[in-house]
């Protein structure tokens, strides 16, 4: 499902049985960041850990730890960029040379209503308006959720590039609709703050897609480097 949002250069391994045995299991280090969490934390950072090293191999770069760095972001191998995501029966992780690609985020939500609060805490005003119109004309897909994934994947697109905090409210998501498919389509996000400089231009804006698929809603953002 992550892997039709995101261009060929992209390796992306995902997995929907999160009880599979042929997962692989944590390094040591991994183990200890997690080995007082609840048993359905431990299994989703694990698996996706899982997903991760196979991306690796697939690019021919040797397994290893993916350990959390600044503000939790993953830490990939020197030479990679990558991003990862998981919720309830669901995990993936996208990887891409860094030859190829400045960033990417990826995330994945269930297709289900926000908790009450949070899409006041995470939209705008003109966005909360295209929600609407957007629900009018498609009803079959939880359009605030995919704001919020989409919000997701931008930070973990921009963190990398800038080490620094985006606010909900510096980034405003356009969604559009596939006119063959209301189910996909594409995300533009206007930068409101001072974009990352990316090939000798600062940025102003991140493009990506979604999709609605098999219970969740999928996002991808990919900043190439020119």
């Amino acid at each position: 499902m992550i892997e039709d949002l995101l261009p060929d250069t992209v390796v992306a391994v995902e997995a929907h049985d999160l009880d599979d045995a042929g997962h692989s299991p944590l390094y040591p280090e991994e183990a200890a960041l997690v080995e007082r969490a609840v048993a359905k934390r431990r299994r989703e950072f694990a698996v996706v850990r899982s997903c991760a090293r196979r991306a690796m191999r697939k690019l021919g770069v040797a397994p290893q730890p993916v350990l959390p760095g600044e503000r939790g972001a993953p830490r990939w191998p020197d030479g990679l960029v990558g991003s990862m995501t998981h919720c309830d029966g669901y995990c993936a992780a996208a990887l891409a040379r860094a030859t190829d690609l400045a960033s990417l985020g990826i995330d994945a939500e269930p297709d289900g209503p926000l908790p009450d609060g949070v899409l006041s805490a995470v939209s705008l005003p003109g966005e909360v308006e295209r929600l609407r119109r957007l629900a009018g004309e498609h009803p079959g897909v939880h359009w605030e959720r995919l704001l919020f994934s989409a919000k997701e994947s931008v930070y973990k697109a921009w963190f990398p590039l800038t080490g620094q905090w985006l606010d909900f409210a510096e980034a405003d998501i356009e969604i559009s609709v596939d006119p063959d498919d209301d189910r996909r389509g594409t995300l533009h996000a206007a930068l409101l703050v001072p974009g990352p400089v990316v090939g000798g231009r600062r940025l102003t804006h991140f493009r990506g897609h979604w999709t609605a698929r098999r219970g969740l809603v999928a996002t991808a953002i990919t900043v190439p480097h020119a």
